[in-house]
């Protein structure tokens, strides 16, 4: 048997861009599909605490991806909503999970919940040794907050929570919505739309100095398997690749992967976020022996096949 093979399994954004990645990993290591729980938001809102209580019914393991957030864009405008909707969720959530006597409760954090300017690479220790980047400030405190909801629920009942800290994610399926979407598919989007239009020129935001690290994300699935399996903890997990790249030097990689050869031009009226993002993510590997396996350049082609394949059918 698998660590998988009895257990119900309640995965929240299980529709979305991770939770898929991470439906395929557990049935690939041995859970069944009709023994794992997809809430639907068009039925079920977890901001609600009738809706916690209902999915969380004979569930074994919670494993918590539904996210209100975007890129800095989506997030400076709503602040509020993405504030109130994580931690809405996360914290009714974790507490209908203890009530009903749940197994283990995965959170999927974020790496927003580090200070603005943490040292590079960020150590989990460092997590409270300052407060984060204006722009993402609002999302990264309220998935703080589940963290340290789930310390306090282990501490008092005994409660088997783990927080991971997530670095950006990418790949096939990823966000393209330009109103929301990350750094990767959107300069992926900007660069297909300026070869289409036959521009000479793609205007991006701010200065390109910032840098960033991004994991794959069926690797970042795996990772969330290995520490559901093999982490019990109150600490919280850096989940990363272990580099980092600035979106200047980003923007050039994917410009060439795309053949596309006009200017790329930088609107520094517009923020750049964090200065600096990268995670020591030695601990990952030591815990529950995760470590990331596609490299960068392999990852970025297929996400840009895949929206090739796809662009028709996305927003």
């Amino acid at each position: 048997m698998s660590f998988w093979d009895a257990k119900r399994v309640l995965v929240t954004g299980g529709a979305g861009f991770l939770g898929r990645f991470v439906i395929d990993e557990l049935l690939r290591h041995g859970a069944h599909k009709e023994s794992i729980v997809v809430p639907m938001i068009e039925d079920t809102d977890l901001r609600k605490w009738e809706s916690c209580t209902r999915v969380v019914k004979d569930i074994d393991i919670v494993i918590h991806l539904a996210v209100t957030g975007g890129g800095i864009g989506f997030n400076r405008e709503n602040p509020g909503t993405t504030f109130y909707d994580n931690a809405a969720m996360g914290i009714q959530l974790m507490e209908a999970a203890r009530q009903a006597d749940v197994d283990k409760f995965v959170m999927a954090g974020t790496i927003c919940s580090y200070p603005k300017f943490a040292t590079i690479p960020f150590k989990e220790e460092d997590l409270w040794n300052g407060y984060p980047e204006e722009t993402n400030a609002p999302y990264g405190l309220s998935k703080k907050m589940l963290l340290v909801q789930s310390q306090a629920y282990r501490q008092q009942y005994g409660f088997d929570g783990i927080h991971l800290l997530f670095v950006n994610m990418y790949g096939p399926g990823d966000n393209f919505n330009p109103k929301s979407s990350h750094v990767i598919p959107a300069l992926i989007r900007k660069f297909a739309d300026a070869k289409d239009k036959k521009e000479n020129k793609a205007i991006l935001w701010g200065t390109g100095k910032a840098s960033r690290e991004f994991l794959y994300v069926a690797d970042a699935a795996r990772g969330l398997r290995l520490a559901a399996e093999k982490y019990d903890g109150p600490a919280p997990v850096n989940i990363g690749a272990g580099f980092e790249i600035t979106i200047r030097d980003l923007a050039n990689l994917i410009a060439k992967l795309m053949d596309y050869k006009g200017e790329i031009a930088w609107d520094t009226s517009m923020p750049d976020g964090q200065p600096r993002r990268m995670l020591d993510v030695s601990k990952a590997e030591q815990l529950f022996g995760f470590k990331a396996e596609t490299t960068f350049e392999e990852g970025l082609r297929k996400t840009i096949d895949w929206f090739i394949q796809n662009r028709k059918k996305l927003n």
